[in-house]
C-alpha cells in the first residue's frame, strides 16, 4: 500500500496566499497529474499529464480509486480538505441524485453550513459530490471551507442584533475561546448561530448573511464544471470541512440547473470482501429528506433542526 510519503509534488512558484501560481506535477498511481492549489486546503487535479486536450475519460476508478492506490487518495482527502477532480466521464453505479430542494421562502437544510452525517454517532470519512456531463450547467455553487474558519466567520460577520439574542449573548465568541474549542465545541456554537439566523432573517437575508460567511471564511467558490468531482473530508484524521448550496443572486424557482450527484466513497465504494453497512447509509440517506411540503413535512423539520440546527 502506498504511503502519503511516496506522493511528490514537482512545486512550481507560490504566491504570498500559498497558492500554486502555475500549475505543477503530481506523481501518483503510476502517473504524473496536472495540478493546482487556488487555496491551500484545495488541490485541483487538472488530468493526467501527456493528456492534454483528450476527451473526458474514466480517471477517477481507473486509476485513482484502484484498490492498491485507494487507501493512498483517501489519505490525501484527509490531509488537504477539499481534492477537485475535473474532466471526468464516469457512469458509476455508486452514484445517487442530491436530494433537498430550496424555495423562495425558506432556506433548504444544504443551504447552512454541514457536515454529512452530523445526527449520528458514526460521520462518512467524506463526502464525493459530483457533476456528471449533461446538457445543463450548474448555475448554483456548492461552498466549501474548513470547519473552524466557518464558525469564526459565522461570528465575525454577526450581526449586532442576533449576537445580543438571548441564546448567544452568554457565549464567549472571542477569537481566543474560539481557537481553543475543539469540533464538539464549534459543533455548538454554530448550531445555536445558525438557529437564530433561521428564526431572526428571512430567507433572502439569511442567504445574505451565509454569502458573507463564505467571503470571510475565504470557501473554495468556484463555479461547478461538467464532469467534476469533489472529495470533502467531512469525519477524518486530518483537516474537516463543511459544504452549504449557496445562491449567489436571491433565488427564484423554475430556473433551469444542472443536478450533482453523490456518494460516501469510503463507505460505498467497496474493496473485495467488504461488505456495505447498510444501516449506517440508510440513516445517513433519512437525514436528507427533502425539503418539499407533503404529510411527512413536520418529521423532516424536526429532523433538520436536531441535525443541521442543534448542536451536532
Amino acid at each position: 500500500m502506498p504511503h502519503m510519503s511516496e506522493i511528490t509534488e514537482t512545486q512550481r512558484p507560490i504566491d504570498e496566499m500559498g497558492q500554486l501560481a502555475e500549475p505543477s506535477l503530481l506523481d501518483f498511481a503510476n502517473c504524473q497529474w496536472r495540478v493546482r492549489r487556488p487555496k491551500p486546503f484545495v488541490l485541483v487535479f487538472e488530468g493526467e499529464w501527456g493528456r492534454e486536450g483528450a476527451a473526458p475519460h474514466d480517471y477517477l476508478h481507473d486509476k485513482l480509486l484502484l484498490p492498491e492506490w485507494r487507501e493512498a487518495f483517501y489519505q490525501l482527502v484527509d490531509a488537504t480538505g477539499l481534492v477537485v477532480c475535473l474532466n471526468v466521464h464516469t457512469q458509476h453505479p455508486t452514484y445517487r441524485d442530491v436530494r433537498g430542494r430550496s424555495s423562495k421562502g425558506r432556506l433548504s437544510q444544504g443551504e447552512y453550513y454541514h457536515h454529512d452525517g452530523c445526527t449520528g454517532p458514526v460521520k462518512p470519512r467524506f463526502v464525493e459530490i459530483r457533476c456528471p456531463i449533461q446538457p445543463q450547467t450548474r448555475g448554483v455553487a456548492t461552498a466549501v471551507a474548513p470547519h473552524r474558519d466557518v464558525v469564526r466567520a459565522m461570528v465575525q460577520v454577526l450581526p449586532t442584533e442576533l449576537a445580543s439574542t438571548a441564546a448567544l449573548a452568554s457565549q464567549d465568541m472571542s477569537r481566543q475561546a474560539l481557537d481553543r474549542m475543539d469540533a464538539d465545541a464549534l459543533d455548538h456554537l454554530q448550531g445555536l448561530i445558525t438557529r437564530t439566523v433561521r428564526k431572526k432573517l428571512d430567507a433572502e437575508g439569511a442567504r445574505s448573511y451565509f454569502r458573507q460567511v463564505d467571503a470571510a471564511a475565504n470557501a473554495y467558490f468556484e463555479p461547478w464544471a461538467l464532469g467534476e468531482s469533489r472529495f470533502i473530508a467531512n469525519a477524518n484524521s486530518g483537516i474537516t470541512m463543511q459544504h452549504r448550496r449557496a445562491y449567489q443572486a436571491p433565488h427564484t424557482r423554475g430556473v433551469a440547473n444542472g443536478h450533482l450527484v453523490k456518494r460516501w466513497t469510503n463507505e460505498e465504494l467497496l474493496l473485495p470482501g467488504q461488505v456495505v453497512d447498510q444501516a449506517l447509509i440508510a440513516a445517513l440517506c433519512r437525514e436528507e429528506g427533502d425539503e418539499t411540503d407533503g404529510p411527512a413535512r413536520s418529521e423532516r423539520s424536526d429532523r433538520s433542526e436536531r441535525c443541521y440546527l442543534g448542536a451536532h
